[in-house]
């Protein structure tokens, strides 16, 4: 069994928002059809990540995961500077803690013609995160923090994101 990228994409989507209610409302969330969000929901299950069940997210392992492995399986790699949609430090809730003008070269952003800034353009952690993350902001933010552990961002912004995603993991957070 092995991890794939949209399997992540479903768990933050059922931690930002709760279960829709059904496979083909996931999908449409994510941008995925309803089998791929089905075999990613099985996948999160087998590696532990969500609970068995109906219950959700593994709040424990999903932290252990994005803090110390999502670097390794989905690292980060800067391409080219183009226009996008802004991400890593330079994306709430990251953002607000940092001085982020519009001229930095090493912006991330996720390639997107329509996207209103200018920077490094970074792989998104799938290829329908943009578009689920435009659809529902606390997924955005959740999708913010794992590009900053995945490698967007120096050390500051890691540790940062590593905080955040710590605390909104414990139980009883507000999500």
């Amino acid at each position: 069994m092995n991890i794939k990228p949209q399997d992540i994409l479903v768990v933050l989507k059922w931690l930002a928002s709760g279960w829709p209610g059904s496979f083909a409302l996931l999908g449409k969330e994510t941008g995925l059809s309803v089998s791929e969000a089905h075999a990613a929901v099985q996948r999160a299950r087998q590696a532990g990540l969500l609970q068995p069940g109906m219950e959700g997210p593994n709040r424990s392992a999903l932290a252990e995961f994005l803090i110390h492995g999502l670097k390794y399986v989905l690292s980060v790699r800067p391409g080219r500077r183009g226009r996008g949609m802004p991400t890593g430090f330079a994306a709430p809730p990251l953002a607000e803690h940092f001085a982020v003008s519009d001229d930095e070269a090493d912006l991330p952003v996720w390639p997107d013609p329509n996207g209103d800034r200018y920077g490094e353009e970074i792989r998104p952690l799938c290829r329908s995160a943009p578009g689920a993350a435009r659809r529902d902001a606390k997924l955005y933010e959740w999708l913010v923090l794992a590009d900053a552990l995945r490698g967007a961002g120096r050390a500051r912004e890691r540790e940062l994101a590593e905080q955040m995603v710590r605390k909104r993991l414990s139980y009883g957070a507000a999500r």
